[in-house]
């Protein structure tokens, strides 16, 4: 290139203050002219080494090839070319800038071009600037697509005009079109709301422009084609000027989240009234707020109507009892804490009226926070009060099913004890008889054979209350009125009662039972003396009641299997000192007492109880320490006409011992060898003839072996060794049938006198009290084979 002339120099100074890059070429395109802005821009230290640099090398200036052709094909078609931004390479090759150029062809008079003129503008800045601003554009399109719903930032202006800056492409799944058509038209998701939503989103956007508040909720918009759907949207405030805010947000489409809670909304009315028909009780607690639904079900299961019960979760727990709080709080808190997969609990409620209702309450957490805390809690009540009393009352049968077990066997145990101490006080009482016989009379043996014989009778007494208890003592139930019974005892009574303590009566007539009149006294005498006994040397109070009860069928089984119907109660009551509930429980223990030693046997109450249950009745206690005790005793009643009493065959009286039975013979069998001994004196000494035998073998080994003698009576006892009464009676009747024999038990039941009836046994006698009543029954019993 070589420089024409230089501009005007009026222009000159102008020419070279230019901010931005100017120069002149000719019509070849030399350059003419270059200013100081662009020496600089192209990295020259004047004019003249940038005007020497591009005639010399005629470098390239456009990075991008063709871009000089591109310029020129411009200018010379148009005569101008402007804001032609290009990329170059200054001097300084290791950077490039961004230029943006401008030019015109001056032409002379005739129209022949002149000179170009133009400028060149460091625009390097700004399209980093946009460059970085389309990146950021770019990568908020990238992030918002990954983002569900439309993502958007809005200028609202006073005026009402809106401007969308941004809108992401989720726009096109809410609302069916494109960022570029709501960018161009504003107000295009305007027209979309619900009709019945216009209203407040306009109070909304009110509410924007003057508070800058936060919104967040939902609405409805409509499709063209008439589809509903619901929209959830949150938006916020990040700048204000004189012209409006600018706000960020983003719309969610919520119409699959609203139909499902719907769904479920309809589902839980569903399940609430399908529980509710069911008889349980539904609740639905908030635990944020701390409110609970409780169903109409609930309401009325405490007695409640709706609106008498404020719906939060702490008026249900201010209701539940006090003893089961604490465990309903830690079986709840166990399922809030995911270490129970369900809450379940049973506990009592206070009803509206005061009373108590036993609920089984169970639920399950159905809402929790990103931190796992719950939020919602749903359940049901389900009312347990008849179950849990029926449990109560099963319980308390099986408990009386275990203490009626144990009392069994214990008088199993005592029966067989006393059975056997029997025998030795038999022996000893009858070898006490036969030695004091065999002395004369003023022996000094006489005496101390006296204090035998008493502290015998004494003994015997005693096994006698054990027999009693465990029933094997033969009783004599005969229809009769219970009251006089109770007056003749209380007559009895008030003669022994120490002094201080008083005796009231309060009784009725017209209370027919079946009794051993002996026995209901020795109940009535042994609850008296525990009573004033427990007074301790102090005085008090007893009161005996007699009266007239039906009971029902729960009642009847919860004194132990009765019979429901009429009963006679007898009670005794004391204001003494009470007991304890360990002491209650082993009242009727034998050999239990609370006495000091020497004090008590602790036989008394164990006697009364077997005596009421001998009688088919029952006994019940209540007592508490410091309110006295109180004893009730069940008879059952009898129709008030009698039924026949056939009275008992009265024994015959024993011979005298010189009498002469003829040579009567009998035999005689027990396993006991002192009875054997004392009974064959005995009966010899009443003029039969014996033979005695230790077991049922020898005995049948010897009748096989003896046909030709003859026996009037076989006496056997039952329980023995080896062959028992029925196995000895079983082997006579076919040895020698028609022979009578009779068999002695400690424990006559009507099991064993069936058995021995179809034996052919003649008669089950119970064992006798002394030597002189069993020698009168085997009397009296060969009497009766006689007059057979």
């Amino acid at each position: 290139m070589t420089c024409a002339s230089p501009p005007d120099g009026d222009l000159s100074s102008l020419f070279n203050f230019l901010p931005v890059g100017a120069y002149r070429c000719s019509s070849d395109g030399t350059m003419l002219r270059a200013n100081t802005a662009l020496v600089a821009l192209n990295g020259y230290p004047s004019e003249a080494s940038l005007l020497e640099s591009v005639r010399v090398s005629g470098n390239e200036w456009y990075v991008v090839p063709g871009r000089r052709a591109e310029f020129r094909r411009l200018l010379e078609r148009d005569g101008f070319v402007r804001g032609f931004v290009s990329e170059i390479r200054p001097k300084d090759s290791s950077r490039q800038i961004w230029v943006s150029e401008n030019a015109h062809v001056v032409r002379d008079a005739s129209g022949q071009i002149q000179y170009y003129e133009g400028t060149v503008e460091d625009i390097t800045a700004q399209v980093q600037a946009q460059q970085a601003q389309r990146s950021s554009e770019e990568q908020l399109r990238l992030l918002t697509a990954q983002i569900p719903g439309m993502v958007y930032m809005i200028d609202l202006g006073y005026d009402g005009r809106r401007h969308y800056r941004f809108v992401s492409e989720g726009v096109r799944e809410i609302y069916g079109f494109g960022p570029a058509e709501l960018m161009a038209d504003p107000m295009l998701i305007a027209r979309y709301r619900h009709p019945d939503d216009a209203a407040r989103l306009a109070q909304e956007t009110v509410a924007v422009l003057q508070d800058g508040v936060e919104l967040g909720g939902e609405y409805r918009i409509v499709w063209p084609d008439g589809q509903q759907r619901w929209v959830f949207q949150q938006s916020c405030e990040v700048a204000r000027d004189e012209r409006g805010v600018t706000r960020v947000g983003v719309l969610l489409d919520a119409t699959a989240r609203v139909q499902a809670q719907k769904a479920l909304l309809a589902s839980e009315a569903l399940w609430k009234v399908a529980l509710e028909s069911a008889g349980d009780g539904v609740w639905d607690w908030n635990l944020v707020t701390g409110e609970e639904y409780f169903s109409p079900g609930i309401l009325a299961m405490y007695g409640f109507g709706e609106g008498d019960l404020p719906h939060v979760a702490e008026e249900m727990d201010r209701r539940t009892h006090p003893d089961d709080l604490p465990q309903m709080q830690a079986d709840r808190q166990a399922h809030f804490e995911g270490r129970a997969p369900i809450y379940r609990n049973e506990h009592r409620i206070r009803c509206k009226d005061g009373s108590w209702k036993w609920v089984l309450s169970r639920g399950m957490v159905i809402a929790r926070d990103e931190a796992g805390q719950p939020l919602r809690m749903v359940g049901t009540h389900t009312d347990i009060t008849e179950l849990r009393q029926t449990e109560a009352r099963r319980q308390q049968l099986e408990t009386q099913l275990r203490e009626s077990q144990k009392m069994e066997a214990i008088g199993t145990l005592a029966g067989g004890v006393a059975h056997d101490f029997n025998n030795l006080l038999a022996a000893i009482l009858g070898n006490l008889t036969l030695a004091r016989e065999d002395m004369e009379a003023g022996h000094p043996a006489h005496e101390s054979l006296a204090e035998v014989h008493r502290a015998a009778i004494r003994a015997r007494q005693l096994v006698q209350q054990i027999l009693t208890f465990s029933r094997r003592q033969e009783q004599e139930l005969v229809r009769q009125p219970l009251t006089p019974l109770v007056e003749e005892s209380l007559r009895l009574l008030r003669s022994l009662l120490p002094a201080g303590v008083r005796l009231h009566a309060n009784l009725i007539d017209g209370l027919d039972v079946m009794a051993d009149a002996t026995q209901v006294q020795q109940v009535l005498m042994n609850l008296c003396t525990n009573a004033w006994q427990s007074f301790g040397g102090r005085g008090g109070e007893i009161s005996v009641s007699l009266r007239r009860r039906v009971l029902d069928a729960n009642e009847a089984e919860l004194l132990g299997s009765l019979v429901p119907g009429s009963f006679a109660c007898l009670s005794v009551a004391d204001d003494g000192p009470g007991m304890d509930a360990d002491t209650e429980r082993r009242i009727f223990e034998p050999f239990f007492t609370t006495k000091a030693p020497g004090e008590g046997t602790g036989l008394g109450l164990a006697v009364v109880h077997g005596i009421v249950q001998a009688h088919n009745g029952a006994i019940a206690v209540r007592s508490h320490p410091g309110a006295g005790t109180r004893f009730d005793v069940w008879l059952p009643l009898l129709a008030s006409t009698p039924a026949p009493v056939v009275p008992p065959a009265a024994l015959a009286q024993a011979p005298s011992p010189d009498g002469q039975q003829n040579g009567l013979h009998v035999v005689y069998i027990d396993d006991y060898e002192a009875l054997v001994f004392l009974v064959g004196r005995l009966l010899r000494k009443l003029g039969f003839r014996v033979s005695t035998f230790e077991s049922g073998e020898a005995a049948v080994q010897w009748l096989r072996s003896h046909p030709q003698d003859a026996v009037d009576l076989v006496v056997t006892d039952q329980n023995m060794p080896g062959m028992s009464g029925l196995d000895v009676a079983r082997e006579l009747r076919r040895l020698r049938p028609g022979l009578r024999v009779v068999m002695i038990s400690g424990h006559v039941t009507d099991a064993l006198v069936t058995e021995a009836a179809e034996l052919g046994v003649f008669r089950v006698l119970g064992k006798q009290d002394s030597m002189d009543a069993l020698g009168s029954a085997i009397h009296s019993l060969i009497e009766e084979t006689r007059a057979a």
